[in-house]
């Protein structure tokens, strides 16, 4: 359970949910993990159970993320949040900090860390996307344009980085057993008008053939997986972890 020994990884939204889990399953493989969170506790938890570094930092401060360290060889662009509103109602603003801390802190850190992973001939990439990134759905304008915006991010970073050994790839799962679902479940019983219980029956589960939430687990482990050898040669894709959503 060595694979990762010698490496460094750093992983946002690492406080919770799946950021959590591959924060995990990272220091499991042997990674040094840098634990990003905005939240103090949470990141402090975490790095204390895996014996990483916490960074208590908000990603929507460009500045913010220079503090974090110069030297990566694992990225995992995980943190985000969610917002539901039709779209002749959305705020701006929120829509403004949905991009800031989905789209441009993932290229800000990508710029940061690609020169010393192209200085040792060896980096990863690992956007944790959504079926959102290739699905649509209403009332998630903001979130949906993000995740959409860091497939096209992590193509490109795919094609730059294939000469210098670096791989990028987005991972995109369906509903997740995480806060950020377990908030959107209100949010959608509001904006439907349905009960808790009817919006993870009709409307989170409702395109996913394999009628269950997905676990932050089994997501972390395609992150894990992403960082061994047998993945040199997967770069640029979008690996669906949707229950089947995407094959509708």
């Amino acid at each position: 359970m060595t694979d990762l020994a010698g490496k460094t990884a750093l992983v946002t939204g690492a406080g919770s949910g799946i950021g959590a889990a591959c924060a995990r399953a990272l220091a499991e493989a042997g990674a040094k993990v840098h634990v990003v969170d905005r939240n103090p506790e949470t990141a402090f938890a975490v790095a204390a159970e895996i014996g990483g570094t916490e960074h208590v930092v908000d990603l929507a401060d460009a500045k913010a993320i220079e503090t974090l360290p110069a030297q990566v060889d694992v990225l995992v662009n995980n943190a985000g949040l969610q917002e539901v509103a039709p779209i002749h109602e959305f705020d701006p603003a929120k829509f403004d900090l949905i991009q800031r801390v989905m789209v441009t802190a993932p290229f800000l850190l990508i710029r940061r860390f690609l020169p010393q992973m192209y200085a040792r001939r060896w980096g990863r990439v690992i956007n944790v996307s959504s079926v959102h990134g290739l699905r649509a759905s209403p009332y998630k304008v903001a979130y949906v344009t993000a995740k959409h915006a860091l497939e096209g991010l992590s193509k490109v970073t795919a094609l730059e980085g294939a000469e210098h050994g670096v791989t990028s790839n987005c991972v995109c799962p369906g509903y997740v057993r995480t806060p950020l679902v377990e908030g959107q479940v209100a949010a959608q019983a509001s904006a439907h008008g349905i009960s808790d219980a009817e919006v993870v029956d009709q409307v989170l589960l409702r395109r996913m053939a394999v009628k269950r939430l997905i676990e932050p687990d089994e997501v972390a482990a395609l992150v894990r997986w992403l960082c061994l050898p047998a993945a040199n040669s997967l770069t640029g894709a979008s690996l669906p972890v949707d229950g089947g959503w995407t094959a509708q």
